[in-house]
């Protein structure tokens, strides 16, 4: 079945030029306010977080400014905590997942760790409610040398020039009913390629790396959100969206391979949390509860290992 079954944009077969790119970005709409629904909030939490600017995108630099909040006190001889949101920003409770832990428990570890946190990696994505940046461009398949995206380049720049050991880097995303209706069409007439359908989880699960497995971190985040939502099954053929389910509700992929964010540190605990708000056995609070409880999870996992060494 041809791409353009499926996607308005571009012809069967042929890989959009810069003209299909700018038809779709043109396409786009803007739905939702990152200034107010975003910035808003960060800025509030500066009396306790050091808020940060790392860049801007230059689509946008006034609208759509970068930022991280850290530690007001930062030592370097303690470990980095990092967490991004919002990478997809389409992925709303990747971004406000990260802001409620700030919220609420992100202190009770700031004697022990220094705390980390991107909310919104990719504000244009937010605003949109698009899963690529304003270029056709899919933020979390650029973390890599020379990234094409913005949005990975600057957090990567930000990130390696933070002082200290990185112990541990989650990353928020969700996986949503749009993924199958919008964004792997568009991606398969972008690249002139044909769309074979896929399955959507309905459920939590995780993506850890297939080159540092950490097993038993993964299965004590997700016994931590069972508490708040459902994890999601295998399938069948014993796989989470076309990847072998190697414990309850954890699949691998090798990260730093595809350019994921969650492969741009060597943090020993690394995961990609995936959840899915639109199952009818959730709320959006629900999902931002269940984001807060796997980064919970993740932390007492790390600070217990700490302990005992």
């Amino acid at each position: 079945m041809s791409p353009n079954s499926f996607y308005p944009i571009g012809q069967a077969g042929v890989a959009w030029s810069v003209n299909e790119k700018q038809q779709w970005a043109n396409s786009c709409v803007k739905s939702r306010s990152y200034q107010q629904q975003v910035v808003t909030l960060l800025k509030q939490l500066s009396t306790d977080f050091e808020l940060v600017q790392y860049g801007a995108l230059t689509i946008d630099p006034a609208s759509y400014p970068l930022y991280a909040l850290t530690n007001k006190q930062w030592h370097n001889n303690k470990p980095i905590i990092l967490v991004t949101g919002g990478v997809h920003g389409y992925e709303t409770s990747g971004v406000h997942g990260a802001i409620q832990f700030l919220q609420s428990i992100a202190s009770d570890y700031t004697d022990h760790f220094n705390i980390v946190v991107l909310p919104c990696v990719s504000p244009w994505g937010y605003e949109h409610i698009i899963r690529w940046n304003p270029y056709a461009i899919d933020p979390n398949r650029s973390f890599v040398s020379n990234s094409p995206s913005e949005e990975a380049s600057n957090a990567m720049q930000y990130i390696a020039q933070l002082q200290g050991e990185i112990l541990l880097h989650i990353d928020l995303h969700e996986t949503t009913d749009s993924d199958e209706s919008e964004f792997r069409p568009a991606l398969a007439a972008r690249d002139g390629e044909d769309y074979i359908a896929g399955t959507i989880p309905d459920g939590f699960y995780l993506v850890g790396d297939s080159a540092n497995k950490q097993i038993d971190f993964q299965a004590a985040i997700i016994e931590a959100v069972k508490q708040v939502t459902h994890i999601a099954p295998a399938d069948a053929q014993g796989e989470i969206i076309g990847s072998k389910a190697e414990a309850e509700g954890v699949i691998y992929y090798p990260v730093k391979q595809l350019g994921l964010c969650g492969g741009i540190t060597n943090a020993p605990y690394t995961t990609t949390t995936e959840v899915y708000p639109d199952s009818e056995k959730a709320t959006a609070q629900d999902c931002n509860n269940a984001q807060v409880a796997a980064i919970k999870a993740a932390l007492d996992f790390v600070l217990t290992s700490v302990n005992n060494t």
